[in-house]
């Protein structure tokens, strides 16, 4: 047993000599996330992209310069032209013209697009934001768990004290003197596990935060309750205007319109107008020619028809997306709500009667204990109410804090 408990300490002194970087505020960290975290960057560079397109598929095809040479009698570059008008040399510029309306329609269906990818973008902001808080609060809890851990392993240098005296005196057993030991190595193991889920906890942190090896670990403040200052109603209300995924539908479902008016308007035909001059020696006259064309959209069944019932199904598509998502952010916010509320009032039973009675209740059976009116499993178990109350407020209140972030995640509303 002295041996296994050497290594524990070992491992222990190991994780503890990891030194923070220094107590860190969570708007530190958030800031530090929107300026090196990889997925934000690369949600703004889409969005900066997608802005880029309306100007591009607004605009006219680029014209066609054409340059055209006709020899007569002879291969031969400029060959007939002392003798025949039909040799010439010609320069002509053309311009496709997309049926009236057609431009403008692409033009607000790319910035509906660019609208969607600036709504993927703040859902990748908000959803790096709720990782951050979540890791921050997961440090947070371990910190305060580790330290009552290290307080109740004091504790049980009391007790194991007392037994060990009352056993010296006749007064105990010896099985009272292994228990506590026991708890005692219990108490060393708890505490390594929870300094590996510290430690996974800072390398989430790091990699949420871009951070290089070796940048230090992040020093969680102390946790604390925040207010939830919104009703049930309020949060819901939120949801339509504020929630990315709720607003991203929307502007896709306005996108998808726009592709089905733009499927009727491939129903008209497109145009394009060409003037040309050519020209020939000097004693025939020059040619100037204008043309006019237009492309005549015949195949309704194999290509237009097909067109428009594709427009139509890929926006009752978005229409249904639409509705997911809306109903989805629903179940969420009242979830997490529910959540809160429900850690809040657990909280409140845990600082007013859970942990000051186990205390209570612990010291008056350690007094009793030693003065030989209460046997030790009582005492052991009074012991185990205080460690397990203590840590069960702290996990309570990180999920408490938890569920406010995805709340403000959810509904954009400020809480932190």
């Amino acid at each position: 047993m002295i041996r296994a408990r050497r290594f524990v300490l070992v491992v222990l002194a190991a994780m503890a000599a990891r030194r923070p970087a220094g107590a860190a505020s969570l708007s530190e960290l958030l800031d530090e996330a929107a300026r090196n975290n990889p997925d934000i960057a690369a949600s703004m560079r889409a969005w900066r992209a997608a802005v880029q397109v309306p100007t591009q598929v607004s605009t006219l095809p680029d014209p066609q310069v054409t340059v055209q040479h006709v020899a007569v009698g002879s291969p031969r570059p400029f060959a007939g032209y002392s003798n025949s008008e039909f040799a010439y040399i010609g320069f002509g510029i053309s311009q496709d013209i997309p049926y009236p309306g057609k431009l403008s329609l692409k033009a607000e269906a790319a910035q509906r697009d660019a609208a969607v990818t600036r709504e993927k973008f703040e859902a990748a902001k908000r959803n790096v934001f709720e990782q951050v808080k979540g890791s921050y609060f997961q440090i947070a809890y371990l910190k305060k768990t580790l330290g009552v851990l290290e307080r109740d392993q004091t504790l049980l240098d009391q007790i194991e004290k007392i037994a060990e005296a009352r056993y010296r005196v006749g007064q105990g057993n010896q099985q009272d003197v292994l228990k506590a030991q026991l708890q005692k190595t219990k108490i060393l193991n708890e505490l390594a596990h929870h300094h590996e889920l510290m430690g996974s906890q800072q390398a989430q942190m790091s990699k949420i935060l871009n951070r290089a090896p070796g940048a230090g670990d992040v020093e969680a403040e102390d946790l604390t309750e925040t207010p939830l200052r919104y009703t049930s109603d309020e949060l819901l209300a939120k949801v339509r205007t504020e929630n990315p995924d709720v607003t991203g539908g929307q502007e896709m479902v306005r996108k998808q319109s726009l592709q089905v008016e733009l499927a009727r308007k491939d129903r008209y035909p497109d145009f394009n107008v060409q003037y040309q001059w050519q020209h020939t020696a000097e004693q025939f006259r020059d040619y100037y020619m204008l043309t006019f064309s237009a492309r005549l959209p015949i195949y309704r069944k194999r290509k237009l028809d097909p067109e428009m019932t594709q427009a139509v199904e890929e926006l009752n598509q978005s229409r249904r997306e639409y509705e997911s998502h809306v109903q989805q952010a629903y179940f969420d916010v009242r979830d997490q709500y529910i959540s809160a509320e429900t850690a809040s009032q657990m909280l409140k039973i845990y600082r007013e009667g859970l942990v000051p009675q186990a205390m209570a209740t612990f010291r008056a059976g350690l007094a009793a204990y030693q003065a030989g009116s209460q046997d030790f499993e009582s005492l052991l178990s009074s012991f185990l109410d205080v460690l397990h109350f203590d840590e069960e407020y702290w996990k309570t209140l990180a999920d408490h804090e938890t569920a406010l972030a995805r709340i403000e995640q959810l509904t954009g509303v400020t809480i932190y």
